[in-house]
């Protein structure tokens, strides 16, 4: 019997008992009284250490009593029980012999719980990622049929080669755009809708609806063909795929940069799929002689031609989301930039017809550098729009008047650049992280001053923790 609470388990356990022979049944029948005292174990003095000092006198009240002498026992029985004491059981506790033990081995501290992370922005509503993932389908069955049309029409290699050649004019389009589009770039699963769409539907549909125009009507002139009716088909469809990505992503559209950048991209892709046509057709009627000059005049002198077009619808776009418009609101801005895209692109196709390098120097050029000086508007404007809304949260003391002029101005992140780069370690990608988060939080500050988003307020705290932790960063030493 124990008491005071559970058991311990002695750190001595004997060896087996030896085997008793069988008891025969009349021996059973009759068992032997009971001694007074049990007979004495082998060594339970040693099992029970002190025990006799905690029993005054127990040798005394049991006269005769004589404790025995410690047993010896044999490494068989220590084998047969569970006991193995410490200079049979004890194992080196390091492998090598070069190794240093120590007489005290403390545990390795407890692992504190993970850090918070930096949050991520809420994920895009489900109704938008199913309809985006279910055109990305459509697009596939589009693409599937484009192929088949240039291997059966242009053959394999003319192909290849017009696709490799078309890269280069896509690639430069591309590269300015994410110049414009650097400090609040645009999710990347539209960005590649985008360009999908002018590459693929855009080009496939214009392809179905020419030929559906020609079974009906037959065979129009070249110059009606090339000034009328290509211009409204190709920028109907590319203006619908703009429209398509606001319908989508309204939250990621928010403005006319954005507008510009959806508009620009999906012109590129359709100039990048009639490229291949153009340098595939060059090739096969003319060699390699007039495969040069074709790709001069469309990807060295023109590679913004298509994508300046769109622009002007997702231009007007960008202006109605901006203004919070409604849907019906925003498609009648988005017919307006289409008709100027139209009218654009009649002009340009109808330069080929008359002098082109006349009409191209005296008209072409000029067009081009007010575009370019209009994206330049643009973007002066954000950045006010971006200083202001920044402005809003200097003033409850989330960032000093100096880190809104580094964060909103193209001089102030150029002189935060620099500075981090003399950091230690070149916080230069810290420093980005840190304006693009704070140029992101201004719009989703315009958003929610509209209220034309919801989730501005979920975005806005994600935000605001990750531009202290970016800060904490960039200043930890």
């Amino acid at each position: 019997m124990s008491s005071g609470g559970p058991s311990q388990p002695s750190p001595y356990t004997p060896p087996p008992a030896p085997q008793q022979p069988p008891v025969a049944p009349q021996q059973q029948a009759h068992p032997p009284q009971q001694q007074a005292h049990p007979p004495q174990q082998p060594g339970y003095a040693q099992q029970q250490p002190g025990y006799a000092q905690q029993q005054p006198g127990y040798a005394q009240q049991q006269p005769g009593y004589q404790p025995s002498a410690p047993q010896q026992y044999s490494a068989q029985q220590y084998a047969q029980s569970n006991y193995m004491p410490a200079q049979f059981s004890q194992r080196p506790a390091y492998a090598s012999v070069l190794a240093q033990p120590t007489p005290y081995s403390p545990p390795a501290p407890a692992a504190p719980s993970p850090a918070q992370g930096l949050p991520a922005l809420p994920a895009a509503r489900r109704g938008g990622r199913i309809a985006l993932y279910s055109l990305f389908g459509f697009l596939g069955l589009l693409l599937l049929a484009l192929i088949a049309y240039f291997g059966l029409f242009l053959g394999p290699l003319a192909s290849i080669i017009g696709l490799v050649l078309a890269l280069v004019p896509l690639a430069i389009v591309f590269f300015v755009v994410r110049m414009i589009d650097r400090w609040e770039p645009e999710p990347k699963s539209l960005v590649f809708f985008a360009i999908a769409w002018g590459a693929i539907a855009a080009v496939g549909l214009t392809l179905l609806v020419d030929l559906g125009l020609t079974a009906v009507f037959g065979f129009r002139g070249e110059v009606a063909g090339a000034v009328i009716q290509a211009p409204v088909v190709e920028e109907f469809w590319k203006g619908f795929g703009v429209f398509l990505i606001f319908l989508i992503a309204r939250r990621a559209f928010d403005g006319p940069v954005d507008g510009v950048v959806y508009g620009a991209l999906v012109g590129a892709g359709f100039a990048f799929t009639e490229n291949i046509q153009y340098f595939a057709i060059s090739l096969i009627e003319g060699g390699g002689e007039q495969l040069t000059v074709t790709f001069i005049l469309r990807a060295i002198m023109s590679p913004f031609a298509h994508a300046m077009f769109t622009s002007l619808t997702g231009l007007a776009i960008g202006l109605a989301a901006r203004r919070h418009a409604s849907t019906g609101a925003v498609l009648g801005f988005g017919l307006l930039g289409m008709l100027g895209a139209m009218f654009l692109h009649g002009l340009w196709n109808g330069s080929s017809f008359a002098n082109f390098f006349l009409l191209y120097f005296v008209l072409q050029v000029p067009l081009f550098v007010g575009f370019i000086f209009g994206i330049i508007a643009l973007r002066r404007e954000e950045s006010r729009l971006t200083r202001a809304r920044l402005g809003d949260y200097a003033a409850a003391g989330w960032f000093t008047p100096e880190e809104v002029t580094m964060l909103a101005t193209p001089a102030g992140r150029k002189t935060g650049l620099g500075w981090a780069s003399q950091l230690r370690g070149d916080r230069r990608p810290l420093m980005r992280e840190f304006i693009k988060d704070a140029t992101t939080l201004a719009s989703v500050r315009q958003r929610a001053i509209t209220g034309r988003d919801p989730m501005a307020p979920a975005d806005e705290q994600a935000l605001l923790a990750r531009t202290r932790a970016t800060r904490a960063a960039l200043l930890a030493y």
